[in-house]
């Protein structure tokens, strides 16, 4: 049979990513496991709409592209399934996936810290860390080799697009092989994952030789090019069928310069107002972004109140998630090592504080409502679906001193987006089942996202040498994803290729 993709979530919206490769009846590969949240999972039980009800007995491996929520968040639910295969994702996503899980079990499913202790063992003794460009193989024998490769995506830190190659090999042929193989083959810089250190031959080279070969290339969520701290992706040298995301599919984000300006320009409100800006992100990905940020507009400031402004997050799990970013420098991209070496440090400067208690967080929040002293607060969730930034927003939002920035993707059904369509209106927003008048300035940056715009999509697929046979759209709100499709084939059309568009379902 030739290889089939199905989607479990992350197909017509952007929450709840999921995707399953099927190799054969009995051989599959699962890309993300992530839960649905915002519109996504409006009116559905979620239990049930959470529950894995696809096999998990043929899956020969979970492949993570990244640790946000909407990617992993359902892992507790494919092992409840019986999924017991690796976890195979990159190095960097290998630190700090563990923490996600921690977090999402607390929130969840229980405070149990024995329950949790041993679910996050599971976890581990999973978990296989993977090299970024190197090949690695995930079962070989006399009837297909497949393998897989990372590369960078730029999205957050330890992101990646995968690249899978399906060799499918003469049934009678060649030693019948192992799934899972471990060990490192230096002449064709390939890894293969088990027990047994074994030479593995490059697909040219293995029984069978002249099978067709397929690779189908899943983007995960890809980063825009001028993000901080992160190297911009590159496009693969190959794709048959690249499964796209389209999140910011019929929009344009503004430049580097752009949004810098507009940063400073809402703080140096807060500043003149003696008011808070509030700042719902992500604890990874965004806050460490915003903070390189941050460190670069107080770095070069000549008004001295910048000097003095206080750059607070609210978030022990941003504060963990900032440690290991900073233990993971090697991945960070050449401007970021650059301060490094001028004696600069992006994500531990003076002015940065943390809250970690409940009891200090209370604190901070009647603190800042009171005095209006100035100060920039980053707190989860980057959707004010829940979190310590509700608190933030249900104290602040009716002085019109204060400022919320949103930064980040908001979607459908959530809070974050109720504030961000009907606050510059005098609108109100619905939070803890509480009615909050919008008096504060509501402030969106596009540049800001951590997904690549429609130019860069564009520019992603255009990158690849021979266009793919097959884009599949994921990943989107239905209009992205139809505005996306339309840029694709109209470039196709202009150019002479073959490239069928299709909309996931």
């Amino acid at each position: 049979m030739s290889p089939s993709i199905s989607h479990h979530g992350g197909a017509t919206g952007v929450t709840g990513s999921c995707h399953r490769l099927q190799i054969a009846p009995d051989r599959a590969l699962l890309v993300d496991c992530g839960l649905f949240q915002g519109e996504d999972a409006v009116g559905q039980d979620q239990l049930e709409q959470h529950r894995v009800s696809f096999p998990v007995d043929d899956v020969l491996a979970l492949i993570v592209t990244h640790v946000h929520i909407d990617h992993i968040g359902r892992l507790p639910y494919l092992l409840a399934a019986g999924y017991r295969g690796p976890i195979l994702c990159s190095v960097p996503s290998a630190r700090v996936l563990p923490l996600v899980i921690e977090d999402a079990l607390k929130i969840g499913f229980t405070r149990d810290r024995a329950l949790i202790t041993r679910f996050l063992q599971e976890v581990q003794g999973r978990l296989v860390a993977l090299d970024y460009r190197t090949w690695h193989t995930v079962i070989q024998d006399h009837r297909h080799h497949v393998r897989i490769r990372l590369q960078r995506a730029g999205h957050i830190l330890g992101s990646a697009y995968v690249e899978v190659d399906i060799c499918a090999l003469d049934q009678t042929a060649g030693d019948p092989g192992s799934p899972l193989r471990s060990g490192r083959d230096d002449r064709d810089n390939e890894t293969t994952l088990s027990s047994r250190n074994r030479p593995q031959a490059d697909i040219r080279d293995l029984p069978g030789k002249g099978a067709p070969t397929t690779r189908i290339v899943f983007s995960g969520d890809l980063g825009a090019p001028n993000s901080a701290l992160l190297p911009a992706p590159n496009p693969p040298e190959r794709a048959d069928i690249l499964v796209l995301e389209s999140t910011y599919g019929d929009r344009v984000h503004e430049d580097r310069s752009t949004r810098q300006s507009r940063l400073k320009a809402a703080i140096d409100h807060a500043l003149e107002n003696n008011g808070t800006v509030i700042v719902p992100a992500f604890s990874i990905g965004r806050t460490q972004e915003l903070l390189y940020e941050l460190e670069d507009l107080i770095h070069h400031a000549t008004d001295p109140h910048w000097q003095d402004l206080e750059i607070i997050v609210d978030s022990p799990m941003a504060a963990r998630f900032t440690q290991a970013y900073r233990e993971l420098k090697p991945y960070w991209d050449a401007e970021a090592h650059q301060r490094l070496d001028h004696g600069r440090h992006p994500l531990a400067f003076d002015n940065l504080y943390t809250v970690d208690s409940h009891e200090e967080h209370l604190q901070t929040v009647a603190y800042l409502a009171r005095t209006g002293r100035p100060a920039v607060v980053i707190a989860a969730s980057g959707m004010a679906a829940g979190g310590r930034v509700v608190n933030y927003l249900k104290a602040m939002l009716g002085d019109e001193r204060h400022d919320v920035l949103f930064v980040g993707y908001q979607a459908q059904g959530t809070p974050g987006r109720a504030i961000q369509r009907f606050g510059p209106r005098g609108g109100w927003v619905e939070l803890d089942g509480e009615r909050i008048d919008i008096r504060a300035r509501i402030h969106t940056i596009g540049g800001y996202s951590a997904h690549a715009d429609q130019n860069d999509l564009m520019g992603f697929i255009q990158g690849i040498p021979q266009p793919p046979r097959e884009i599949r759209l994921v990943h989107g709100e239905r209009d992205a994803q139809e505005a996306l499709n339309a840029k694709i084939e109209t470039w196709a059309q202009a150019n002479a290729h073959k490239t069928e568009v299709t909309l996931a379902t």
